[in-house]
C-alpha cells in the first residue's frame, strides 16, 4: 500500500500519524522456522539484513506478514545515504560485519497465523501487530499519534524528519496507492530515473552531474540535472554502472537538454534525490543526490504531485 502526497496538513480524531522513513520498504515473511524479506520490486534482502531475519525468526511464534520500512540512522534521522552502505550487500557474513547498524520500522499486518488481516481497520492491524511481534534488537514497532496530524507535522519538521504518513484508522489495507494513506513531506524528495550524464570538469572525477527524468503519459520527462551530493568514490562507481548503460541517443522525450559533454544512457537506475521546489519550467531547484535505489522500477516513476483536494473531516461525537 502506497501513500498519496498532499499539501493539505490536517487534525483529524478519525486518523492516526505516523514518523514517515527514509528507508527501503520491505514485507516481512515468517511461516515456521523460514523467514523471508523482499523489497517493493521483489528483491530478497535476507543476505542484505540478516540482523532482521534474526529478530524475525523465532521458534513457536505465530506466522505473520508484515509491512515495514529498514533504516540506517544519522543521528536522530534516518538517512537514505548512510543505508546506502547496506544496499549493495548480498552476502550475511559480509552484512553482519558492516559498520551501519538497520532497523527494521514495522507499521502494519497483512497475515496471522492462517488470517489474511487486511480487509480489518488499520487500528485493528495495529493492536494485532503490537501483539504478534517481540521488539528487540532490530526489531521496532512504529507508533503513532492519534487526531493531532498539524501539531505533529510542526514537531516532525523542527527535528529534521522527512515528515509524517497520515492514514485513516478505519482504512483496509489495499495494494495501491490510496487516498487513505496521505504523505506530509517537511522538504522535496522523490525519485528520478537516469538517463545521462556529463563529464567531469576541474579536479573531479567520474561525472559532472546527472540528467535525471519522470515517466508521464508514456513519455520521459527531462527534469533537470543533480551535481551535488556525491562523494569521490561515489562518483567513481556511478561512472563505472553508467558506461555498462552507454547509448548513443537521447533516452528523454520530453524536455531539451542543454547540457555540454553529455553522455546517454539507457534509462536503467533510479535516484533519489532531495530539491528546494520544482521551477516554473518542469526543472528542479537546488537538488542534491541521496543515492540510488533498487526497490522501484524505472517505469513506475512519476513526477509526485500533490493531491489540493480537502480533506473531509470526520464529524464530531454524536453529531448527525
Amino acid at each position: 500500500m502506497l501513500a498519496t502526497l498532499t499539501d493539505h496538513y490536517f487534525s483529524d480524531p478519525a486518523w492516526i500519524f505516523e514518523r514517515k522513513l527514509d528507508g527501503e520498504r520491505c514485507l516481512a515473511f515468517r511461516r515456521g522456522g523460514e523467514v523471508r524479506l523482499l523489497s517493493r520490486s521483489e528483491q530478497h534482502l535476507n543476505a542484505t539484513y540478516p540482523e532482521i531475519v534474526d529478530g524475525l525468526y523465532e521458534r513457536g511464534a505465530p506466522d505473520v506478514v508484515v509491512d515495514g520500512e529498514v533504516v540506517a540512522f544519522e543521528g536522530s534521522r534516518t538517512s537514505f545515504e548512510r543505508l546506502q552502505q547496506r544496499l549493495g550487500i548480498t552476502n550475511a557474513d559480509e552484512a553482519r560485519r558492516s559498520p551501519v547498524a538497520v532497523f527494521y520500522y514495522i507499521f502494519d499486518l497483512l497475515y496471522l497465523d492462517g488470517y489474511d488481516t487486511t480487509a480489518l481497520a488499520l487500528r485493528d492491524r495495529k493492536t494485532l501487530l503490537r501483539q504478534a511481534l517481540r521488539y528487540r534488537d532490530a526489531l521496532r514497532f512504529t507508533q503513532h499519534r492519534n487526531a493531532v496530524g498539524e501539531q505533529y507535522f510542526q514537531f516532525a519538521c523542527a527535528h529534521e524528519w522527512e515528515g509524517l504518513v497520515a492514514k485513516r484508522a478505519e482504512s483496509t489495507y489495499v495494494s495501491r496507492r490510496s487516498p487513505d494513506w496521505l504523505k506530509f513531506k517537511c522538504s522535496f524528495g522523490q525519485e528520478f530515473v537516469v538517463g545521462g550524464f556529463t563529464d567531469p570538469a576541474g579536479s573531479r572525477v567520474g561525472i559532472g552531474a546527472l540528467l535525471v527524468g519522470y515517466y508521464e503519459d508514456g513519455g520521459f520527462v527531462y527534469a533537470g540535472k543533480v551535481g551535488t551530493g556525491f562523494s569521490t568514490a561515489t562518483l567513481v562507481s556511478l561512472r563505472r554502472q553508467l558506461d555498462a548503460l552507454a547509448t548513443a541517443r537521447s533516452p528523454f522525450t520530453r524536455g531539451r537538454v542543454t547540457e555540454r559533454g553529455v553522455h546517454w544512457v539507457r534509462p536503467e537506475l533510479v535516484a533519489e534525490v532531495v530539491f528546494s521546489e520544482w521551477t516554473t519550467d518542469g526543472k528542479l531547484r537546488h537538488p542534491r543526490f541521496e543515492g540510488l535505489r533498487t526497490d522501484k522500477p524505472p517505469r513506475d516513476v512519476q513526477r509526485e504531485r500533490p493531491d489540493r483536494r480537502r480533506h473531509a473531516r470526520a464529524p464530531a461525537p454524536g453529531a448527525p
